[in-house]
């Protein structure tokens, strides 16, 4: 009688529950997955120069399309139907020709540009493979992996950043610090943390001729690049780039001290101020580029915040666990948590400096007299 009972409540619960919002909801998971094949699709583009050729020779059939590219034509044809399918790229009927309307070439197709997004495919489309399935271990054992299972990501990674030194830390960030560029134009000296392949650097470095500059960064591949992109710019003899883990400290003394999208995925953020603190002439500051979000994570909902889980689960979240580290991931660094750092580690301001970018936000920090 019992189960019975129990059987006639289950299955009117079932008869109550809101069909129409179980209607919406799978309607919106079959749009998150046909947007995970747009990006897949999208990928393909990126990679294999497809846009790029779309928006500098025009529209092509796909057979003409294929011999420009040298690709093959079945996959190519596929390929642009996907994308017409998904609004990316127009066909025209009568002529069978694909084209890429004027609006999107800065989106897909202006490498470097401010509207340049296709470098988020590239991050998509390596999750596949070898790094999918480390990622599923890593679910299970909670350990980190080392930047070098990444390399990939990193080509990703300068693309990704590239538009935000080429258009906006000279343009808009520092504007916003005149006291700093002014340090800078009388030839001060500034250190940049995490420094990558030397994009930010090489800016820096064309807009502020005196200015002494070093990089630091842990990944050596990285460096060996941006020494050779210093070399091939001119500025070698003034711009030095070395592979240093900041954790340990950093060799020198500085007037400013940059750390952009860096401390978030750093396996020991808190040593990483310390050593910048102490690396600081009195009175110096920090300047730090990270990832925009709220001290409260209940707040952080929406498509923009579900990107940014699923970058730091396909990146940072595991190179910030590697050999014990923090793990804040990509959303770990909300300002709370900044300032309690850097008061920790001897800093005696924080400020908040809002700038005009969807993702990120700037901070400037003062090092104690």
């Amino acid at each position: 009688m019992t189960t019975d009972t129990s059987a006639g409540r289950d299955a009117q619960a079932a008869a109550d529950l809101d069909r129409a919002a179980v209607e919406v909801f799978a309607e919106k998971v079959f749009g998150d997955v046909a947007g995970a094949h747009t990006v897949f699709m999208a990928a393909i583009g990126d990679r294999l120069g497809l846009f790029r050729d779309l928006a500098e020779r025009g529209p092509a059939t796909s057979r003409e399309l294929a011999a420009r590219t040298q690709l093959a034509e079945r996959y190519v044809r596929e390929w642009a139907l996907g994308m017409t399918a998904a609004g990316y790229l127009e066909r025209d009927p009568a002529s069978g020709t694909f084209s890429m309307p004027a609006h999107h070439v800065p989106v897909l197709a202006e490498e470097g540009g401010p509207a340049f997004a296709a470098s988020a495919f590239y991050d998509y489309s390596t999750s596949y493979g070898d790094g999918f399935g480390r990622l599923l271990d890593a679910f299970g054992t909670g350990e980190g992996l080392a930047q070098d299972a990444f390399p990939e990501a990193q080509a990703s990674i300068e693309r990704l950043t590239a538009p935000w030194f080429v258009n906006g830390l000279v343009q808009q960030w520092l504007p916003r610090l005149p006291e700093l560029e002014e340090v800078l134009r009388a030839g001060g000296s500034l250190c940049d943390v995490g420094c990558g392949q030397g994009h930010a650097l090489l800016r820096l470095a064309e807009a502020f001729p005196d200015a002494r500059l070093v990089g630091y960064d842990i990944y050596a591949p990285a460096v060996e690049t941006a020494r050779r992109r210093a070399a091939e710019a001119g500025v070698a003899d003034r711009v030095r780039f070395d592979v240093v883990d900041a954790s340990h400290g950093l060799p020198g003394r500085f007037d400013v001290v940059t750390v952009f999208d860096v401390l978030h995925d750093s396996r020991d953020p808190a040593a990483i101020l310390g050593s910048v603190h102490d690396a600081l002439v009195p009175g110096g500051r920090l300047v730090v580029v990270d990832v925009a979000v709220p001290d409260d994570p209940a707040e952080n909902v929406g498509p923009g915040a579900a990107m940014v889980y699923g970058l730091s689960l396909q990146y940072c979240l595991p190179v910030s666990l590697h050999d014990g580290g923090a793990g804040l991931g990509t959303a770990g660094l909300p300002q709370a948590l900044l300032t309690e750092l850097a008061q920790a580690a001897g800093f005696t301001d924080v400020r908040r400096m809002e700038i005009d970018d969807p993702i990120n936000t700037l901070y400037v920090l003062t090092a104690s007299g």
